[in-house]
């Protein structure tokens, strides 16, 4: 008689549900079949590539339907007390809220503390509201490797508004517009918010620019603040959709401001149906992503050929020793 049933290895392999099964329990609300399966397209692992790959397939004709807020602004400007406002907020409208929050991995250990979770203590206790943490790593711009798949398994599990909050640093913001309807810049009076330290590139990308923390002494400030950002924002081209960038003052620790963001909004999403400047953004997103998994896939084939595993070491040394230059390794190894 076979004792392989008393094997714990052997019963966990039998144990994993199929894709089908996740998708099945995620497309019914199951928060832990989600978390299963957004970890499942993190994965790095070459053994659940096809899992993912068969969850993101049957996860695309229930996509597209929530409203994908980008979010936005260096450390310490506020964005998860911001975030938990405006999801309270929306859920009391009867909306089922999810937040992809990106921290900040340490080049070093890469390691990330995640805690959204703990600063967001009320937004987590909601039924109608789905948190998940996930570190940088690598990725050019904080945003986490696989958030635009994280983003569709949201849709697919029934969620109406999908939050994208990112580190705040270096390209962040290029590749958060690359993946949200709505791209919300918060920015601190006070802290550098003068002509001068408005950068053109942010601007011309943002949807919207909320001067938070717009409370007590700092109040004076922020209206200020205000003011500056709304001349700036005369000397920038129109946007494609023809919506007019406003600036709005709020605090997310006070709940102040949050409601009239939340009309801004509907008012964007709105104008941008009616008008089709939202299926035109998203469909140039689609193809900015299928070139960007393109270029993402042929690196990572590259770097895993056993040839030029085997010679890059070699070719590195000839180029730190001044032998050879960057551009003659890189041509030497891609003409293997």
């Amino acid at each position: 008689m076979s004792l392989e049933h008393l094997n714990p290895k052997s019963w966990q392999r039998r144990k994993k549900p199929s894709s089908q099964e996740v998708f099945e329990k995620l497309r019914k609300g199951d928060i832990s079949a989600l978390s299963r399966a957004i970890t499942g397209v993190e994965s790095k692992a070459s053994e659940d590539y096809a899992f993912a790959k068969a969850l993101l397939q049957q996860a695309l004709p229930y996509s597209g339907n929530s409203f994908r807020l980008g979010i936005t602004g260096v450390p310490g400007v506020g964005k998860s007390t911001f975030i938990e406002s405006l999801g309270i907020h929306l859920i009391k409208l009867g909306f089922k809220v999810a937040v992809l929050a990106i921290d900040p991995s340490s080049s070093v250990s890469k390691g990330s503390i995640l805690g959204d979770k703990t600063r967001m203590e009320q937004l987590v206790k909601s039924e109608f509201a789905y948190i998940r943490p996930s570190p940088a790593g690598e990725t050019l711009g904080g945003v986490a490797r696989k958030t635009r798949e994280a983003i569709l398994l949201c849709e697919a599990a029934g969620f109406d508004f999908i939050m994208v909050e990112t580190v705040g640093v270096g390209q962040s913001e290029t590749a958060v517009h690359s993946m949200t309807d709505f791209f919300l810049l918060l920015k601190l009076a006070g802290a550098g918010d003068d002509l001068q330290g408005i950068k053109r590139g942010i601007m011309e990308m943002a949807d919207a620019v909320i001067i938070n923390k717009a409370d007590g002494d700092n109040k004076k400030a922020a209206l200020h603040a205000r003011r500056e950002f709304q001349n700036a924002l005369h000397l920038i081209n129109p946007k494609s959709h023809q919506y007019p960038v406003k600036v709005h003052l709020c605090s997310g620790l006070h709940n102040e401001g949050i409601e009239e963001i939340a009309q801004e909004i509907a008012s964007f999403r709105q104008h941008s149906n009616q008008n089709g400047s939202l299926l035109e953004r998203r469909n140039s997103q689609e193809l900015y992503w299928l070139h960007q998994t393109i270029e993402d896939r042929l690196k990572e084939a590259f770097y895993s050929r056993s040839e030029i595993v085997n010679q890059i070491k070699e070719i590195e040394t000839s180029v730190v020793e001044r032998k050879i230059s960057a551009f003659d390794a890189a041509d030497r190894l891609l003409s293997l």
